[in-house]
């Protein structure tokens, strides 16, 4: 199936994926006990106001809570950089044991169908938004004229918990990932030249109302944009907010490559041994590593 948009001239490696994210938070404690208790983490390493979190039966990092003490919590209408992060389950029955988690807590989650996905949004502490979802499998996926479809409809939340077959949640399993970010942006066509034109990544989704979804390698999106929260201020240092997100790549030479386009599309990059970052035009920073 072929869908999607290629950029103009550089393009990401087709395994190009999501690292970790690093989030700024007001509470260590708060957050590591939410991150462990709610989402389901293990706490891999703290030391000196930073705890690294991810999966049960895997090292892999995947967020880095940083703490300031004193920021913001996260308006209502939300703020210019982070939308959500979104915590990819390896399977449906993982989602359906996280749900009925959710219910003995008494957490309550938005809730969706996107037919390439189902998906659940929370909320931390401090305000900053979470998806954790499963892939339906990509030959079930749709696309029309070049454009892969995706929905927000009502989530079959009976089929989902029924996928769990009475198993309990016992924490993020090995194989969870971050799956995707999605910012709020205030132009969408500016978030195309950065992200499409001088990243690399694909157009995927280009139609719903007031978003783009790009990716590489033919996924349904690593990266969402929205203008829904156009007139938000922008996230500063003393709110709790996205810090940075990583875009792997499988080499050196790749980082180097995707840093090279973006600095040819008019962005200053931090060159550095351990990889390269730039901030978008809104000042949400993303860093370009080899696999580690």
């Amino acid at each position: 199936m072929a869908y999607g948009i290629k950029p103009p001239n550089y393009r990401l490696p087709e395994s190009a994926h999501v690292g970790r994210i690093r989030l700024q938070v007001s509470d260590l404690e708060r957050s590591v006990a939410y991150y462990e208790t709610v989402i389901g983490f293990r706490l891999l390493g703290r030391e000196d106001g930073v705890a690294r979190m991810g999966a049960h039966g895997d090292d892999r990092v995947l967020i880095e809570l940083h703490e300031k003490a004193g920021v913001r919590p996260v308006a209502r209408r939300g703020q210019i950089g982070l939308y959500h992060f979104a915590i990819l389950l390896p399977d449906r029955a993982a989602l359906g044991r996280f749900l009925a988690h959710l219910g003995e807590l008494g957490v309550r989650a938005g809730m969706a169908d996107h037919f390439v996905s189902e998906a659940l949004y929370l909320t931390d502490p401090d305000g900053l938004g979470i998806e954790v979802y499963a892939d339906r499998p990509r030959a079930s996926w749709r696309e029309t004229q070049g454009e892969l479809a995706m929905a927000s409809e009502p989530l079959d939340v009976n089929g989902v918990i029924e996928a769990a077959k009475g198993e309990g949640w016992t924490g993020a399993p090995p194989g969870t990932t971050i799956g995707h970010v999605h910012l709020y942006v205030r132009d969408l066509d500016e978030a195309a030249r950065f992200y499409h034109e001088g990243l690399g990544l694909d157009k995927v989704v280009w139609s719903y109302p007031g978003a783009l979804f790009l990716s590489a390698g033919g996924y349904h999106h690593h990266l969402g944009t929205n203008t829904w929260a156009a007139g938000a201020p922008l996230a500063t240092d003393d709110d709790a907010r996205l810090l940075d997100w990583e875009v792997v790549v499988p080499t050196t030479s790749d980082a180097d490559a995707a840093a090279q386009s973006i600095s040819d599309a008019g962005h200053p990059v931090e060159r550095s041994t351990q990889g390269h970052a730039v901030r978008d035009p809104w000042g949400t920073k993303l860093r370009l590593v080899a696999d580690r």
